[in-house]
């Protein structure tokens, strides 16, 4: 089993956990519905990609009033 032989000062696992930062989204509006979704992706709110349907959305229902 791999066991430290000195121990990394702040300043070296500092530099290495340079890279590790979360970088921001990128959100495109979308050119169907106007909502914000991620670039190269279906949009979730109208199922829309590249000015065509490529998802069709259902309305939703509401089982309450179709139960009773």
């Amino acid at each position: 089993m791999a066991v430290q032989q000195n121990r990394k000062t702040r300043s070296k696992r500092d530099m290495r956990r340079s890279h590790d930062a979360l970088v921001a989204a990128n959100p495109n509006e979308c050119p169907n519905c106007g909502e914000l979704k991620r670039p190269h992706h279906v949009c979730g709110a109208c199922g829309w990609y590249d000015s065509r349907e490529v998802v069709s959305m259902v309305e939703e229902v509401d089982l309450d009033d179709e139960a009773a």
